[in-house]
């Protein structure tokens, strides 16, 4: 069983010609139940700050405007995934069984990446290469 969850969130996009990564944040997780409700609520808070309610009273007002239709929807698939019981169990099962799970959503300028792992399996990883070396 894998007891401790490394989580990350990164937006990902061009400057300069570059692709360079902007970390929004990383959590370890000490139960995989935390990790999935981290994952959730940062999923939940791009989708907040990039597409908020226009009722909202801190939007000034005319500040928001709509995309084209044919730009990918990144908040209400982010929104759709939170919502998504069979997604959120499929993450579960997957970090359950020391595999990494990437969630990655974009729009025509930004890619948002979300990632969880088990600490337990990144230390397997480490070791494994020491293992196999031969013994001079």
């Amino acid at each position: 069983m894998h007891d401790e969850f490394l989580c990350h969130v990164t937006a990902y996009g061009t400057c300069g010609g570059q692709r360079i990564g902007v970390p929004l944040g990383t959590y370890r997780a000490p139960t995989l139940a935390l990790a999935l409700w981290w994952l959730r609520d940062r999923a939940s808070w791009i989708a907040e700050r990039l597409d908020p309610t226009p009722e909202d009273p801190s939007v000034p007002p005319g500040a928001l405007v709509p995309v084209a239709a044919t730009i990918p929807d990144v908040p209400g698939l982010l929104r759709t995934w939170c919502a998504d019981d069979v997604q959120q169990e499929l993450v579960a099962d997957e970090l359950a069984g020391g595999r990494l799970v990437r969630i990655a959503v974009a729009d025509d300028t930004t890619e948002y990446e979300l990632l969880a792992e088990s600490v337990d399996a990144l230390r397997m990883q480490r070791t494994i290469p020491a293992l196999v070396l031969p013994v001079a």
